[in-house]
C-alpha cells in the first residue's frame, strides 16, 4: 500500500490529520456564517480544544462545547474529541454536528433561532 506524499500524483488524495480536518471544517462553517459575525453586536471568538477538563466525579454526558463569557463578549469553545466521537461513521454524520454545535451556541450569545443562522437552509 502507498500513502500519498509529495511526489504522488495528483490523483492520490492528500492524508489529512484529523485534527486538521476538524479545523478545516470548523473554518468552513464559520467562513459560511460571516455575515452574522459581521453584523451581530456580540463579538464571538470560537476555538477549538481537544476535549474539556471534567473532574473525576464527572457521571453525565461528555459535552460537545461550552459558552464562556469573556472580556470582549462571548468565546464558544468546541471539544473536538467529544464531537468526531459522537459524529463518528460518516463525513456528512460529523459535518451535520458540527453545525449543529456551532449554531446552537451562536444563537444562545446572539438570541436568533439556529434555523434563522443556517445558510443551508432554503429561503
Amino acid at each position: 500500500m502507498a500513502l500519498p506524499g509529495p511526489l504522488s500524483p495528483r490523483s492520490v488524495p492528500a492524508h489529512r490529520a484529523p485534527r486538521a480536518a476538524f479545523d478545516r471544517l470548523v473554518g468552513d462553517i464559520v467562513a459560511a456564517l460571516d455575515h452574522h459575525f459581521e453584523i451581530e453586536s456580540d463579538h464571538v471568538d470560537l476555538v477549538v480544544e481537544e476535549a474539556p477538563m471534567l473532574p473525576p466525579e464527572w457521571t453525565d454526558e461528555v459535552p460537545l462545547s461550552i459558552l464562556v463569557p469573556s472580556v470582549r463578549g462571548s468565546r464558544v469553545v468546541l471539544f473536538r474529541m467529544p464531537i468526531t466521537h459522537r459524529g463518528a461513521g460518516s463525513r456528512d454524520v460529523l459535518e451535520d454536528l458540527v453545525w449543529s454545535v456551532i449554531l446552537d451556541r451562536l444563537s444562545e450569545v446572539w438570541h436568533i433561532s439556529p434555523d434563522d443562522l443556517d445558510p443551508r437552509r432554503p429561503d
